[in-house]
């Protein structure tokens, strides 16, 4: 197979990439990948080299590049690092850090071991905050039947834990 870049000498590099639902290929030399920047796999895009080959419509618009409002730190930055520059960059990159989550693990939740009494006191709360809200939601939406008997199970539920 011909590199698609120079024609000339045989690929040895096979890229894919994913872009909005569509899978794209590019074969490249050995040489004209080094000259893409294929070795540096965090900062090569295959849709930069798509485009300057013709092959892939043009990027009319591009979207803004997600960034922490407090320290400044890019998502450009975060996937090369693998780190978040502060606390509020989980805030930031919120979005993008629950797809890596789902992609990773079962779940964005942890579930893993804990300490038994630890493990039923945090049922205990999460029980009773998911209460609380459907609760509030209740009384907000004048559904006072349905209130009480919340209520009434929020009071069961603290006279167990006591």
């Amino acid at each position: 197979m011909r590199c698609d870049v120079c024609q000339s000498k045989e690929a040895t590099v096979f890229l894919t990439q994913i872009v909005e639902g569509k899978m794209q290929k590019v074969n490249l030399c050995e040489a004209c990948s080094k000259n893409k920047g294929v070795s540096d796999p965090v900062g090569f895009e295959l849709a930069e080299l798509l485009v300057g080959l013709g092959t892939a419509p043009s990027i009319d618009v591009q979207p803004p590049i997600p960034k922490c409002v407090v320290c400044g730190f890019t998502q450009t930055e975060f996937k090369k690092t693998g780190r978040l520059g502060c606390s509020n960059c989980y805030d930031a990159f919120s979005r993008l850090l629950l797809g890596m989550l789902k992609n990773m693990h079962k779940g964005v939740r942890h579930s893993g071991k804990v300490p038994a009494r630890y493990h039923k006191l945090r049922s205990y709360r999460e029980r009773l905050k998911t209460l609380n809200d459907t609760l509030q939601r209740a009384v907000e939406a004048e559904e006072y039947e349905k209130a009480a008997a919340i209520r009434d199970e929020i009071h069961q539920l603290e006279s167990e834990r006591a």
